[in-house]
């Protein structure tokens, strides 16, 4: 299990004079699975972008391991906390095999040496990504579903210790979306890889993650174990509407059930 420290201290964050995150205080848990949940427009993917320093904070310090990301070397950074944003950019015409080889460049060195190592990366994270088959063809040719995929293995591939996934299930169609969070969590199991994600649906949230954070107004308006933050009163807090938790029948974890305006008088009290 990884001992990487990930912390966001008092951290302001926004775009031109607009703040989007304000004092905000995280400690990423290492080794384990946390999962960020928030209304749209509350600073979930501000505070992925700071965290991972392509936003510099106006206030407060994101540090790693002690040192301030970004006075850590971007190779040196990249070799260690892996970032899949929410929109990626693929250059025109690539192919998939070669995006899934970028996550090796952090690994090489000036002469940029292709080895086994790096064959042999990519290639796990092709098999594990069940994109294999899709390897020869060009990344603008796929689906959206296909090429979330593949930009996860890209991920995978770079091999860090720390992975922030910004909605990683983007596309995805529910079977895809259970595929990708099963493996993420092998990921945590095997490899003791700290991953941070951001995700919209709630229930898969609270069943994956060990950590729980949930964001409002641009700060952390709770944190902790999905059973202790996903409650009726955190979800009206933080998404403005009612609803009833109880336990998923299959984990055991907290599973929320929303109250529409059609359908109030169903929910039990």
């Amino acid at each position: 299990m990884t001992d990487r420290e990930l912390t966001a201290d008092a951290v302001w964050v926004g775009y031109k004079d607009r703040s989007v995150i304000e004092d905000l205080t995280l400690a990423v848990p290492p080794g384990r699975i946390t999962a960020i949940v928030g209304a749209n427009a509350c600073g979930k993917s501000t505070l992925l972008r700071a965290m991972s320093r392509l936003l510099a904070p106006s206030k407060g310090q994101v540090v790693l391991d002690g040192r301030r990301v970004h006075q850590i070397p971007a190779r040196q950074l990249a070799r260690t906390l892996g970032l899949l944003p929410q929109t990626p950019l693929a250059p025109e015409g690539i192919t998939v095999a070669d995006l899934v080889g970028r996550g090796r460049h952090p690994h090489q060195g000036v002469l940029s040496r292709w080895t086994a190592e790096d064959e042999a990366a990519v290639a796990r994270a092709l098999e594990a990504t069940s994109s294999v088959e899709l390897a020869d063809r060009p990344v603008d040719e796929l689906s959206g579903g296909q090429r979330q995929r593949v930009w996860i293995a890209m991920v995978l591939a770079q091999q860090t210790d720390i992975l922030l996934l910004d909605e990683p299930t983007t596309f995805l169609d529910v079977c895809h979306q259970i595929e990708v969070l099963d493996l993420l969590t092998d990921l945590n199991a095997d490899r003791g890889t700290t991953i941070v994600m951001v995700l919209h649906d709630l229930n898969l949230a609270a069943r994956y993650a060990d950590h729980l954070v949930a964001v409002a107004d641009g700060t952390v308006y709770a944190a902790g174990s999905p059973d202790d933050v996903l409650t009726s009163d955190c979800v009206r807090a933080v998404f403005g509407i009612d609803s009833t938790v109880v336990p998923d029948p299959l984990t055991g974890r907290p599973l929320m059930v929303p109250a529409g305006r059609h359908h109030v008088r169903s929910v039990p009290a």
